[in-house]
């Protein structure tokens, strides 16, 4: 059978998603030398050898079977700890399922709520891989544009639930949103907790980058949804060992749910992975149990490396940005650029910095790129000195 014929045999939805623009611009980064890499949204070290000790010995006695569906018991009581070290309130262990990253927590939360021509709304620009999935499911992503004005990104409540059909089945909230930083308020959320428990909605939320909260107050995690819901209503959270710890290999993350939900999460996982591996869970009891001295270390990183790059972008021309108060990316406005994935190919190719293009986000994200700042510091001065003299030859 020929190349085009076996294409034409799978489904339309898997063949019909577009390449991620991320992927594409790492792709061609990899294929040069001296280019900084700041289109990944990972920081620059390894997970330490407190957390990935005890996977090795559990690795190496044999903790190498199948395990619990919904995560080792370890690992689940360790989740219900953490929560409640960090909301003071007690949490159940029964509300937390172990998943293979964040990315099927977010996969099985969808396969759970939406349907066939249910939809499914989204502010953007927002992380690409919730709209894929919804759309390989035969569900709509429903995508409602930011406003960025005055400096600043504002999220449109009006808008946003003015884009309710009766094919809704969900809102999603991503706080603190990757690419933007922006960071919801505890009135946002309340105000989304309403709307969604007056029309019967499921709220999806993604509160991954929570910890990485730039506080003038010293609060050491961002406003949540478990801040204004009990944890038997319609929420899911999904969540990931990937940013705080540094585990992106690992692909280990969590769903958060109501425990009416067990046995209906427990066969998505069956069907999806059949669970996730003993051993490396192992880790990731000791990065919640020992990790709080590792995770003040990367905040403090991010949080003074976000102040070198806006810094330094702030008296570019042509840049705009708001400045990040959550998470560890920086979405800034090239003025004059109509392509960002050609632009992005241009400046790996010129200046040797490599960032993710603004169009990858959805709607409203042309027009800007992000980088990912949770690097060295060193490499991200020369990153904006070579940006900065780029942009002398970028024609408006």
């Amino acid at each position: 059978m020929q190349t085009a014929n076996l294409l034409a045999a799978i489904t339309p939805q898997s063949r019909g998603e577009p390449d991620s623009g991320i992927v594409r611009a790492a792709m061609y980064g990899f294929s040069k030398t001296g280019v900084i890499p700041l289109w990944a949204g990972e920081g620059n070290l390894p997970t330490p050898e407190t957390f990935s000790r005890p996977a090795s010995e559990a690795l190496a006695r044999g903790e190498t079977f199948y395990t619990w569906q919904r995560g080792i018991p370890e690992l689940r009581d360790a989740l219900a700890r953490y929560h409640t070290r960090h909301f003071g309130r007690a949490f159940d262990a029964e509300n937390f399922y172990v998943t293979g990253g964040g990315m099927q927590a977010i996969q099985t939360a969808i396969q759970m709520i939406a349907g066939e021509g249910d939809e499914i709304i989204l502010p953007t620009p927002a992380w690409p891989n919730y709209a894929g999935p919804l759309r390989i499911q035969g569900s709509r992503p429903v995508e409602v544009p930011m406003d960025f004005a005055n400096g600043g990104w504002r999220l449109d409540l009006d808008k946003l639930f003015g884009a309710v059909t009766p094919r809704t089945k969900a809102i999603c909230i991503n706080s603190p949103s990757n690419p933007l930083g922006w960071t919801a308020s505890r009135e946002e959320l309340s105000a989304v907790r309403d709307h969604c428990r007056k029309n019967g909605l499921w709220i999806l939320g993604d509160e991954v980058y929570s910890r990485f909260y730039y506080s003038d107050r010293g609060e050491i995690r961002a406003p949540s949804f478990l801040d204004v819901c009990d944890s038997e209503e319609q929420l899911l959270l999904g969540n990931t060992f990937s940013k705080n710890w540094a585990m992106t290999g690992w692909r280990v993350g969590w769903l958060q749910a109501p425990k009416v939900l067990g046995q209906a999460i427990e066969r998505l996982i069956q069907y999806n992975t059949s669970g996730t591996a003993a051993f490396l869970q192992r880790g990731c009891v000791a990065a919640l149990d020992e990790g709080e001295p590792f995770i003040d270390n990367q905040v403090t990183r991010a949080r003074a490396n976000r102040d070198l790059v806006t810094d330094r972008l702030s008296s570019l021309p042509g840049v705009s940005f708001e400045v990040p108060r959550g998470a560890f990316y920086l979405f800034f406005r090239l003025e004059g650029m109509t392509d960002s994935m050609a632009t992005v190919l241009r400046i790996i190719d010129e200046a040797k910095v490599g960032f993710a293009p603004g169009a990858t986000f959805g709607p409203g994200g042309e027009g800007f790129l992000r980088m990912c700042y949770l690097r060295d510091a060193g490499l991200l001065a020369e990153a904006m000195d070579r940006f900065g003299d780029w942009l002398g030859t970028f024609k408006r």
